[in-house]
């Protein structure tokens, strides 16, 4: 026999084996940011047994006096491991949940690359995500709020999902602790607060309904994750309010922590929510924003979003505890070694981000 010729057989195997491998690759969705996150088992492991050893946890809830100790929901950084490392930690280790919903941020560079979305939240179509022990599989909740909201107020959108980094810095972390996790993922674009409020109370119903139909137990089955960095400062942001020097850095961070300890060690309500609004949307004199938290979605849409959901099923509010706060110029760079982690931004005044944890517990 010819030993170029293929068989009919062999030509079809080979067109079914290539046309479901594409499929699995167009289910699969692939990492973004493969120098800030761990995308390794090795390296996430190496991470948190680093984190483990010498991670500051002075603040942690565990040392709080709290009736309920298993949360419910929190925030969480998505900034690169070596400069956050130490502030993701103390809430990724409490959470315990397999189902998790995320609240992501829809960054200015992916805003352009999609028309810049308003009034909307983004889901996706892909069937898994990329993380370091193994595909994470999507929720089918996801399809239920698809076919639960109004479709003006949604966008399918994995070009948009593919970009999108604040996702996907979780799951390393989330799958480290509990390999058979399973995600929805959420982008939040910009919106009034009526807005929100209307659109959170719709999702809201359609969440409730499947904790309901699946007998899920708050904090035990299903775990609300807030992804946010907090203000982003210096001259490289054109956001220098406090000038740009140490003083200023001492400043601005003050101000971050006034913020999270004011909303975050405290019961929340719509009324609280509604406050916190207004402190990340607050406008310069010429009408710029005060702040540049990435969150400033994210964290009113998710909070108002769990805080219904809460209400429904327990009759109870959010009490919230801040874990963690921090920046890049005052954590600089985990020493970390033999790892494949890097680093997107640069070590600077001139550019340095805030982050924060902080866990939610019924009240």
């Amino acid at each position: 026999m010819n030993r170029h010729f293929l068989p009919a057989f062999a030509i079809l195997f080979l067109f079914t084996f290539l046309s479901d491998f594409n499929t699995l690759a167009q289910n699969l969705r692939p990492v973004r940011d493969d120098v800030g996150f761990c995308w390794t088992k090795e390296d996430i492991s190496a991470l948190i047994h680093y984190l483990d050893k010498s991670a500051s946890d002075s603040q942690a809830v565990n040392n709080i006096q709290i009736a309920n100790n298993t949360p419910i929901a929190g925030i969480s950084p998505h900034d690169d491991y070596l400069y956050a490392g130490d502030i993701y930690y103390p809430l990724f280790k409490k959470i315990k949940a397999k189902e998790i919903i995320i609240f992501g941020v829809t960054h200015g560079t992916v805003r352009k690359e999609i028309g810049d979305p308003h009034n909307v939240i983004i889901l996706d179509d892909f069937s898994e995500w990329t993380g370091p022990f193994g595909p994470v599989k999507v929720s089918p909740l996801r399809e239920q709020i698809k076919n639960g909201l109004d479709p003006k107020t949604f966008n399918s959108n994995n070009k948009a999902q593919t970009l999108e980094h604040s996702l996907e810095a979780m799951i390393p972390f989330l799958q480290y602790y509990n390999q058979d996790i399973k995600i929805t993922p959420i982008m939040i674009t910009g919106m009034s607060f009526d807005k929100m409020n209307t659109l959170s109370s719709q999702l809201s119903k359609i969440i409730t309904k499947y904790i309901k139909d699946n007998n899920l137990t708050l904090g035990k089955d299903i775990f609300f994750l807030i992804s946010s960095d907090a203000n982003h400062y210096g001259a490289d942001f054109n956001n220098t309010p406090f000038g740009d020097d140490e003083a200023a850095h001492s400043k601005a961070t003050e101000n971050d922590k006034r913020i999270a300890e004011t909303f975050f060690n405290n019961v929340l309500d719509k009324t609280q929510i509604q406050k916190l609004s207004n402190e990340l949307w607050a406008q310069t004199p010429e009408g710029k924003p005060a702040l540049s938290w990435c969150g400033r979605y994210s964290i009113p849409f998710g909070l108002l979003t769990t805080t219904k959901i809460v209400e429904e099923i327990t009759h109870k509010h959010l009490n919230g505890r801040l874990l963690k706060y921090s920046d890049t110029w005052s954590e600089g760079v985990i020493p970390i070694k033999h790892t494949h982690l890097g680093l997107t931004a640069p070590f600077s005044l001139k550019h340095w981000v805030g982050f924060l944890s902080a866990a939610f517990y019924l009240e």
